[in-house]
């Protein structure tokens, strides 16, 4: 509450911005060609809040401001020496990652220093887990498997969509060492029946099911509102396939690979290749309101994506597999 007003002032610039509890962050995008402009537009708005909290007896410490430069790497080799000058005493050059939140960005986006911490941390628990293991039983372990490290695993998990196949192999090794764990698996045994009984969807799964329940929340609530705006709702016509709950891709308008990444084009290309009965609308006067419930939307939407994680499963056995281990719907706060 003290520090609402400190919104409204860097409002005033033409610079964007993120509050949180003890971390405020800076953000505009520009060309390579655009960089000193860019980059005194920082520095303005830095002093601005400096000011303003000196103004408020409150310390701002540049010592403890991070200076991150993402794009690609022809873009980024266009950019002459730079450097971010907050005080005469304090200047920053840039940084090859800064962790956000608890995820570690970096200048191209390739998650490699992400994943890499992410590994330690969820090896870490997979340890533990396998030397307690004996003592417990199977329901016991895959609660303490989902908790511990599935928690880490799925946190801000839309990121890593489409990243290379190279990064995405790491993230399923940690999901398939756990598996081997909770259900005592020897090392060299296929993987697959395992995560099946376990009911587990494979890690791509994993971030559909992330990008498609947050599209289903964005249709819903309109909120966060720098998302909502990035997708737009088809409007209705005459064909069956239009009273659809149907989302427009955006146009096509800069490198692909980038572009195959972004949420505005990937939620609207998961969104529509969900089956008709996930994007049913509640009626014709709100064609953007999803007839499910949320939680039943996300337990089709699990019961979907595991059909597509094991596309080899029988409709026999699929069935069977899923009374054996009915889906549990997430809980909302970790969707």
């Amino acid at each position: 509450m003290y520090t609402t007003p400190l919104s409204h002032l860097i409002n005033t610039a033409s610079v964007n911005h993120h509050l949180y509890a003890d971390d405020t962050q800076l953000y505009l995008s520009f060309k390579p060609a655009n960089i000193h402009s860019a980059l005194q537009s920082i520095q303005s708005v830095f002093k601005m809040v400096s000011d303003w909290m000196s103004a408020n007896l409150l310390a701002l410490n540049p010592s403890k401001t991070e200076f991150l430069l993402i794009g690609s790497s022809h873009q980024l080799s266009k950019l002459a020496e730079t450097s971010l000058a907050l005080t005469s005493d304090t200047v920053l050059s840039p940084a090859k990652s800064a962790r956000n939140l608890g995820f570690v960005l970096d200048t191209h986006l390739s998650y490699h220093d992400q994943i890499s911490a992410l590994t330690k941390a969820c090896c870490y628990h997979i340890r533990d887990l396998r030397r307690i293991r004996p003592c417990l039983d199977h329901a016991t372990a895959a609660n303490i498997a989902t908790s511990l490290v599935h928690s880490k695993l799925d946190y801000c998990n839309s990121l890593y969509l489409n990243l290379p196949k190279k990064e995405f192999n790491r993230l399923q090794l940690i999901h398939n060492t756990l598996a081997r764990v909770v259900s005592k698996s020897k090392r060299h045994d296929h993987i697959t029946p395992t995560l099946q009984s376990l009911h587990w969807l494979k890690m791509s799964e994993r971030v559909q099911f992330k990008i498609a329940s947050i599209t289903y929340n964005l249709l819903h609530t309109s909120r966060p509102e720098y998302l909502s705006k990035l997708i737009t709702l088809q409007s209705t016509r005459s064909t069956r396939s239009s009273k659809l709950i149907t989302l427009y891709p955006p146009a096509i308008t800069s490198n692909r690979t980038i572009l195959d990444r972004s949420f505005s084009y990937s939620a609207p290309r998961i969104w529509n290749s969900l089956p008709p009965e996930l994007r049913q609308p509640a009626s014709h006067d709100t064609p953007g309101l999803n007839k499910l419930s949320k939680a039943t939307f996300l337990s089709k939407l699990k019961t979907h994506l595991f059909k597509l994680s094991y596309p080899n499963m029988t409709s026999d056995n699929c069935k069977t597999q899923l009374n054996a281990n009915p889906p549990t719907p997430w809980p909302p706060d970790k969707v």
